[in-house]
C-alpha cells in the first residue's frame, strides 16, 4: 500500500519511538521530507500526498539508518545553524543549538555595520565563522582546523553561502604560526569532554561524531590550557573572546583566561540555562611583548 505524506510521517514516528529514539517527531518529519522532497508546509496543506516507489524506499532506508543511531544530519548530509544551511559530514562535528550562544554573544557585540576580523579556532564545518559573517557583511574571518577533512566541508559551506571571499580557511594547530594582535574577535568551539566520559555518550555521539572533535584530555581542559594564552595574544588589545565549555566546566575555564592575563570575563547561560560560554577581552592598553 502506497503512503502518503502523513500515514508516512506516523509511521516513522512510532518506529523511531519504538526504538527509544529522543526527538521522534522531528525526526521523523525531516526524514520524511527529505525522503519524498517535501517540506514542513507541504505536509500541513497537502498531506494525502502520495510518496513515489522510490520515495517510500528512500524513507525505509533512512528510518533504518535512525534505528542504528545514525545522526539524521549525517542522513540527510546537512544541519540547520542559526539562520543558515551547512553540509555536514562524519568529518566534523554536528552544529548544535548550544553553540548558538557564542554567535549570539558575538552579534551583540560588533554591530552590523562594524568592520572586524575574526578567528575560528577549530574552525569544523565553519559553523561560528560563517554564522557571524552572513550577518556582519564587513566582517572578514579566518578559520584554523588540524583536520584537512573539516576544512573541505567548511570550504565547500562558504561557497555554498557566498562567503568564501571574506574568509581563508587554514590547517593548523590552534594559533600555531599566527601573529601577534591580529583578530578583533576569536571563537572557538574545542573539544572538553574528558576522554573517559566518551565511551558513555549517546551513540550518536560516540559512535558517529570525530574524536578529534570531543576528546579533551583526562579532564576536558587541556585545549583550553592551550588556548587561553594564545588567544590572548593572537587579540589586538580591546579585543573580544568567546570559547563554548562544558557545563561544569566554568570555575577552571574562567580561572585559565584570568590567569592568561584576560579582563571582563564571564560566562553565559545557553537556553536551557546552563553555562555554555566563556566571554571575555583583552585589556585595551596591552601590548604584545
Amino acid at each position: 500500500m502506497t503512503l502518503n505524506l502523513v500515514q508516512a510521517w506516523t509511521a516513522a514516528k512510532n518506529r523511531l519511538q519504538t526504538a527509544g529514539l529522543a526527538g521522534p517527531v522531528i525526526d521523523a518529519r525531516l526524514l520524511v521530507e527529505a525522503a519524498a522532497d517535501a517540506n514542513r508546509i507541504d505536509i500541513v496543506t497537502d498531506p494525502y500526498r502520495q510518496l513515489t516507489p522510490e520515495q517510500e524506499a528512500r524513507l525505509e532506508e533512512y528510518i533504518a539508518r535512525r534505528e542504528r543511531r545514525e545522526p539524521v544530519s549525517h542522513i540527510l548530509g546537512r544541519r540547520g545553524f542559526w539562520k543558515i544551511m551547512l553540509q555536514v559530514t562524519p568529518d566534523v562535528l554536528t552544529p548544535r543549538p548550544d553553540t548558538e550562544t557564542v554567535v549570539d554573544w558575538a552579534l551583540k557585540t560588533f554591530g552590523e555595520e562594524e568592520a572586524f576580523t575574526v578567528l575560528d579556532l577549530g574552525v569544523g564545518s565553519g559553523a561560528i565563522l560563517l554564522a557571524i559573517l552572513a550577518e556582519r557583511p564587513r566582517a572578514k574571518g579566518l578559520g584554523v582546523d588540524i583536520s584537512e577533512e573539516a576544512l573541505a566541508v567548511a570550504r565547500e559551506n562558504a561557497a555554498n553561502l557566498g562567503l568564501a571571499a571574506r574568509c581563508a580557511l587554514l590547517r593548523g594547530d590552534w594559533c600555531a604560526g599566527l601573529a601577534d594582535e591580529s583578530f578583533d574577535l576569536v571563537v572557538s568551539n574545542p573539544p572538553y569532554i574528558a576522554t573517559e566520559v566518551i565511551e558513555t555518550l549517546e551513540p550518536e555521539v560516540r559512535d558517529h561524531e570525530p574524536r578529534l572533535a570531543l576528546d579533551g584530555g583526562p579532564d576536558g581542559l587541556a585545549a583550553y590550557r592551550r588556548l587561553a594564552p594564545e588567544i590572548l595574544r593572537v587579540l589586538k588589545p580591546g579585543g573580544r573572546f568567546a570559547v563554548e565549555i562544558g557545563w561544569d566546566q566554568r570555575e577552571a575555564v574562567e580561572a585559565l583566561f584570568r590567569q592568561a592575563g584576560a579582563r571582563e570575563v564571564r560566562t553565559l547561560k545557553d537556553l536551557a540555562d546552563r553555562d555554555r560560554v566563556v566571554a571575555g577581552a583583552k585589556n585595551p592598553l596591552e601590548r604584545a611583548r
